[in-house]
């Protein structure tokens, strides 16, 4: 870290990088970057417990001035913590070591749309819901969609390698982005190849994606869009249980039908979730979306043979209007009233495994998270909303309504319910997370993810970021050296 006499001196430089305006220094506008959506700092503003503040806070507008900032910090040895529209689940953006947090919303320009081979060029800062609006206004979106699209940027989408409503068909971020424009730890810039698909050695592009700014803050990006469909049709189906939903979803997969939507809630989300955020009445069973998008005459097809695998299964066909009902207002899951909030103690555990080892997965979770804290009354409740040719993902959340009154025993309680959540993931084929990231709350649990593989994960950090200056602590790394 660098001695604090120097602050002064590298203030100034900042300002001679961006502007004095867009320094800032007081500590109401430092305490704004110190948290996310991550349920613990949020908790310790709730109780007037100490924040991991900024020294400082940069607002960048061009490359050139990120370059500058960046230069400043390596030399001075001071961290650097990139922040996008603040919405990550995680604590990506929790600046644990102080330093320079770098504000990357004004680098927000539509740079190209390119509709001859269907793909834009944006800057990393652009907002997600402006970026669709001005796409759609050529003809053509970008099917990702996110809960977080009103707060999050495209830079926040790869850099957690997260996951948008249409993902079954379209892809998550990684599946959709073509060629990154990175500026690396020492100040350096670097264009990954112009194509994701090559043979030309090992992909540079995919280093960056998911990585959270440890190896270089994403400033644009160049990524696929498709016009928008001629249709996009959805239908409710209410399943016996969640074991015949999530078998009529992997045969919709295996037989390759491309639902842009599959959205199967448990028994309890039945009941907890649908009923109350859509105001649909179910009687139980596991309530599924299903979702199909294209040309009409292909969705006809792809949707009338999705629908005699569900009705085979015994699912009790809904309908459209209840489909169409949730697709209208999919995003009010996220935002209160609807969505868990402080005083409650809860998170998203999800995780992503193939077809023969979700279930079990689930199950075990359920069982050992009721029973290991049934003292506070968790409850356990998920829905399968991201799937691929071999497996699904489960977005699975706790909830904790009464958590104890003591600050250090709820965040010790917190923190041993993600220990406890992350050994059944792994331990039955999963990973640590899906598409949320991994942020300061599992940063602890990377090194057991990876193993020896690590040591590679280690090495490109060690290389390319010597000081460990880029968002430290953060991916299994410790403090900058």
């Amino acid at each position: 870290m660098t001695r604090r006499h120097a602050w002064p001196e590298i203030v100034e430089a900042l300002r001679a990088a961006v502007g004095e305006a867009h320094v800032r220094l007081d500590e109401v506008d430092r305490a704004a970057y110190a948290i996310d959506a991550y349920w613990a700092p949020r908790y310790a503003v709730d109780r007037d417990r100490p924040l991991a503040l900024p020294d400082v806070v940069v607002s960048v507008g061009s490359v050139d001035e990120l370059v500058a900032v960046v230069r400043t910090a390596n030399a001075h040895r001071v961290p650097v913590v990139p922040f996008g529209g603040g919405s990550n689940s995680q604590g990506a953006v929790i600046p644990v070591h102080g330093g320079i947090t770098v504000d990357l919303k004004r680098l927000d320009r539509l740079i190209d749309v390119d509709t001859r081979s269907g793909t834009f060029t944006a800057e990393a800062g652009i907002n997600g819901a402006v970026l669709e609006a001005e796409l759609e206004r050529h003809g053509w979106t970008f099917p990702h969609y996110p809960a977080s699209a009103h707060a999050a940027t495209l830079g926040g989408y790869l850099s957690c390698r997260g996951s948008g409503t249409l993902s079954t068909k379209y892809g998550k971020a990684e599946d959709l982005v073509l060629q990154l424009d990175v500026v690396l730890p020492d100040g350096d810039r670097l264009q990954t190849l112009p194509v994701p698909s090559h043979a030309a050695g090992p992909g540079i592009l995919q280093c960056f994606v998911g990585a959270e700014g440890v190896y270089g803050v994403i400033v644009a990006a160049r990524m696929r869009m498709v016009p928008i469909p001629e249709v996009r049709r959805f239908r409710s189906y209410l399943f016996p249980d969640v074991s015949a939903g999530l078998e009529a979803g992997r045969r919709i997969m295996i037989d390759r039908l491309e639902p842009c939507v599959i959205r199967l809630y448990d028994e309890p989300s039945t009941v907890r979730t649908v009923r109350h955020v859509l105001g649909t009445e179910v009687a139980g069973g596991a309530y599924c979306v299903l979702g199909f998008d294209g040309f009409a005459d292909l969705v006809e097809v792809q949707a009338r043979r999705a629908h005699a695998i569900c009705t085979s299964l015994g699912a009790t066909d809904l309908g459209e209007e209840a489909g169409r009902h949730w697709w209208d207002h999919r995003y009010h899951f996220y935002f209160p009233p609807k969505a868990p909030d402080l005083p409650w103690m809860f998170g998203t555990l999800d995780t992503v495994t193939t077809f023969d080892r979700i279930a079990a997965l689930v199950d075990a979770k359920r069982h050992r998270l009721q029973t290991e804290f049934a003292r506070w009354g968790l409850v356990y409740y998920a829905h399968f909303s991201h799937w691929f040719a071999w497996g699904v993902m489960v977005y699975d959340r706790f909830v904790i309504e009464a958590p104890p009154d003591d600050p250090g025993e709820a965040l010790a309680l917190h923190e041993r319910v993600w220990d406890v959540a992350t050994e059944v993931n792994l331990a039955h084929g999963g990973v640590i997370n899906e598409h949320h990231g991994v942020g300061l709350k599992l940063a602890r649990h990377v090194r057991r993810q990876h193993g020896s593989g690590f040591r590679l994960i280690e090495a490109i950090k060690r290389e390319i970021d010597p000081h460990g200056l880029l968002n430290p602590g953060k991916m299994g790394f410790g403090p900058p050296r």
